[in-house]
Formats: C-alpha cells, sequence, structure tokens
C-alpha cells in the first residue's frame, strides 16, 4: 500500500473516532442529573471532614489518580487540599495483596483498612464487572461508605451494588474513559464552587 493510501485510511480513522466522540458528547447530557446526584454526594462528604477513595484498573486506574490530583492539588483556583487517596499508587500493597491473597483483593483490603463511615469509594470501571471493585465495593459497603460508580457499556455487575451509577452506555472503551474525565472535571468544579464559593 502507498504512503498516499495509508494517509488516506489514516485521515478516515480520525474522521471516525472524532465523529464517534462528538456523537456520544452530544448525548451526554442525558447522564446530567445522576452525575449530579454523584458529585453533590461527593461535596457533602467533603465538606463535612471525610475523604475519597478511589481506584480503577488500567486507564481507569490513570483516571483514578488524576481524579485524587485535582483534589490535593488545586483544580482551577488555588484553595486548601481536599483528602483524596488513589488506591492504585502503592506497588508494595499492590504487589504483596496480589502475591499474598490475589489481585481480586487489591483495592478492597486497603478500602477495610483506610475506609471511615462518611468516606466516598469512587470505583471506576468501563466494563462494570472488574472483579477487584466489586471486592472493594463490597468492603466499602461494609464499612458504611457511600459507594459511586463511574461505569460504562450496560454498568455491569457494579450498577446494581453501588449507592449511585454514573453509567456511559457506549460500547467503545476509549469513548467511555474520555467522558469519564469530562465527568471527574466537572466533579472538581463542582467541588471547588461548593466548597470555596469559587466561581468558574
Amino acid at each position: 500500500m502507498s504512503y498516499e493510501n495509508d494517509g488516506m485510511n489514516n485521515e478516515k480513522i480520525f474522521s471516525d473516532q472524532l465523529n464517534e466522540h462528538k456523537n456520544l458528547f452530544l448525548e451526554i447530557d442525558k447522564y446530567e442529573s445522576v452525575i449530579l446526584e454523584a458529585g453533590q454526594l461527593i461535596c457533602s462528604s467533603l465538606s463535612g471532614g471525610n475523604k475519597l477513595l478511589v481506584c480503577g484498573n488500567g486507564g481507569s486506574a490513570a483516571d483514578a489518580q488524576h481524579f485524587s490530583a485535582e483534589l490535593i492539588g488545586r483544580f482551577e483556583k488555588e484553595r486548601k487540599a481536599l483528602p483524596a487517596i488513589a488506591l492504585t499508587t502503592d506497588t508494595s500493597i499492590i504487589t504483596a495483596l496480589s502475591n499474598d491473597y490475589s489481585y481480586d483483593t487489591v483495592f478492597s483490603r486497603q478500602v477495610e483498612a483506610l475506609g471511615e463511615e462518611g468516606d466516598i469509594f469512587v470505583g471506576i470501571s468501563t466494563s462494570g464487572n472488574s472483579r477487584n471493585i466489586l471486592a472493594a465495593n463490597e468492603a466499602a459497603q461494609k464499612k458504611r461508605l457511600k459507594t459511586i460508580g463511574l461505569l460504562g457499556r450496560d454498568g455491569g455487575l457494579l450498577s446494581s451494588q453501588m449507592d449511585i451509577s454514573v453509567v456511559i452506555s457506549h460500547k467503545n472503551t476509549a469513548r467511555i474513559q474520555e467522558s469519564h474525565i469530562f465527568i471527574i472535571h466537572f466533579w472538581a468544579s463542582l467541588i471547588e464552587k461548593s466548597l470555596f464559593s469559587i466561581d468558574h
């Protein structure tokens, strides 16, 4: 195949993916009420002196770390740090639990150790069926944490087991993750505005 033909194919791939992204975001307002409900729950917990525990696998692990960084650092304005822990970052804990127990326990044991009543557990899963997040959600509910799912496809098993489930009903993992990061940024904005009277 010639370079020119490769370029034409690449342009089509780019156009197809961009259109898929645009089409999903044109419909994202249908999730507004549940996104707001989850965001308000997070604001209430943080304003009461509680913390967030956030986790996911793969790209969703990066999203968990991104969310925590926005709260401990800042999103758009200077303000005090807010307590959030990404359960995806301590390699000694993750490898020990994977080796000594199973990978299914890498988040649930951390929730068991760190979670307190009034905290929020946020589980991010594009399939809604991640076993380690299912286990972590169960541990969170036993400790009387409120649980929020940032999910994809049909929401999987998690959608019916979490207190609030935001389910992006799409088949493509990349598009789901792009929606998830938009929601995380919206929550960060809502938190700053609600807790610190910051107008964006």
